[in-house]
């Protein structure tokens, strides 16, 4: 399912404009952006949470040439699964 999809799927079950549906999609997403951006945790119970974690400095190697190289520390995004959502994925 792609964004439109999504979007189009969402405006049906709510009996919304698509329109209005894809704001209310924009909106989240952005919300949650700007949350984990400035480090905090966004849970949705029942469905997952969003936040940072690090990636520490480490050797890498370059798969043309097998040369190692330095890859720098990053932050990275951390999803978890709530307990429903993976109980629903599994049938439970």
């Amino acid at each position: 399912m792609n964004k439109q999809e999504l979007v189009d799927a969402v405006a049906a079950q709510t009996g919304t404009s698509r329109a209005l549906a894809a704001e209310t999609l924009d909106a989240l997403i952005g919300t949650i952006t700007t949350a984990v951006i400035q480090g905090d945790t966004v849970q949705l119970i029942r469905f997952g949470s969003f936040s940072t974690g690090a990636r520490a400095a480490r050797v890498g190697r370059n798969p043309a040439t097998g040369a190692e190289i330095q890859i720098a520390a990053a932050k990275t995004v951390k999803s978890t699964a709530g307990k429903a959502f993976k109980d629903a994925v599994n049938g439970a």
